[in-house]
């Protein structure tokens, strides 16, 4: 039997690779930081290999920075489009 999220996974994996590739990235991103994150932040867009995402000020531009690798070592694992690199501006 698979653990619960196991199979949540393979529903979006199954879910983004029916959507548009470049909206995938945009899509995924929930998924891809968590829902601590998500629910602070917002992906934009994504474009020449950079997906953008708003975040609520600057500390946390700098704290989402600093787990960067991470966040695209994951996001490439769910978006069939290649992610390159995360692009955090502080929403107005």
């Amino acid at each position: 039997m698979q653990p619960p999220r196991a199979g949540l996974e393979k529903i979006v994996l199954d879910a983004l690779r029916r959507t548009p590739p470049q909206e995938t990235p945009v899509l995924a991103w929930p998924f891809a930081c968590g829902p601590a994150v998500a629910q602070k932040t917002r992906a934009v867009s994504f474009e020449d290999g950079i997906l953008t995402v708003a975040v609520a000020d600057a500390e946390w531009r700098a704290q989402l920075t600093d787990m960067a690798p991470e966040f695209l070592a994951r996001i490439n694992q769910l978006a069939p489009s290649r992610v390159e690199r995360l692009h955090f501006i502080v929403s107005k």
